[in-house]
């Protein structure tokens, strides 16, 4: 605070008055404060806002987890192959003293005595385009069982199922593995039964969970009887089934046939 003089008329002489002196650097340093404070706050705030809507690289996404959870789930199959099928299937050849077709020559012969018969669309049963006519054959107990089930899949869904593959020979079979590193080996105590032509693959991709859900029962009681090996392929979209030639003793008298297992 600083005084100014001040002439008094009536007293006569000069009063001191007081006079408020506000310094200009003091003030600006003031407001200065007061801007940075404002600032800072609002720095603050934008910096905890961001932290809470951003999502941390890190973190799954509970989306991720349910859908990863569902894929594992998913696959569970009632048919599910295994080392020890396909050690049945093989002995289940060798026991029929069945021989594993190496080519086209003796896959003719084979069909030519009637040893292997033709697979016949139908209604109920289709058989894929891709598939060469001298390779629609089958054992005779596998296309009644061919028969047989499309038939009963018929009568419940009036839809057919389709045959995708049947007898292979040992050069077809080394083709398919340079592609396919799922298939079969050639040779062996695992080899694909295929190549003794008792075994087919039906497509699974045409059916509705409903459909397969009656076709894994179906085929189930009857590997439960020893009559078939099967396998819902997980990287084909098929059922791998090779069929023993005992189902023919279990079409002709099923109830006695299960009465003896």
């Amino acid at each position: 605070m600083i005084y100014l003089s001040r002439k008094s008329a009536a007293l006569g002489y000069t009063e001191p008055v007081p006079v408020i002196y506000i310094c200009r650097s003091s003030f600006i340093s003031s407001i200065t404060r007061r801007i940075s404070v404002i600032l800072l706050s609002v720095f603050a705030f934008g910096l905890f806002a961001s932290a809470a809507t951003t999502r941390s690289p890190y973190r799954t996404p509970k989306r991720s987890l349910h859908h990863a959870h569902a894929r594992v789930a998913h696959w569970n199959p009632v048919l599910r192959g295994s080392h020890d099928s396909l050690l049945r299937q093989n002995d289940e050849i060798d026991r029929l003293k069945l021989t594993r077709i190496t080519d086209e020559q003796q896959l003719e012969g084979l069909e030519l005595r009637g040893e292997l018969v033709s697979i016949h669309d139908s209604r109920a049963l289709l058989i894929a385009p891709n598939i060469e006519t001298n390779r629609r054959f089958c054992r005779p107990w596998t296309r009644a069982f061919l028969e047989d089930l499309s038939q009963a899949f018929y009568a419940q869904f009036r839809q057919p199922i389709q045959v995708t593959s049947a007898v292979r020979t040992v050069d077809q079979q080394a083709r398919l593995q340079r592609w396919n590193h799922n298939a079969a080996p050639i040779d062996g105590d695992t080899a694909s039964s295929h190549l003794a032509g008792l075994t087919v693959d039906i497509g699974k991709r045409p059916m509705s969970g409903k459909q397969r859900a009656w076709f894994d029962q179906y085929v189930l009681k009857l590997q439960q009887l020893g009559l078939v090996e099967a396998a819902e392929e997980r990287r084909q979209a098929c059922y791998h089934i090779m069929v023993s030639n005992r189902y023919e003793e279990y079409r002709d008298a099923p109830i006695d046939y299960r009465a003896k297992r």
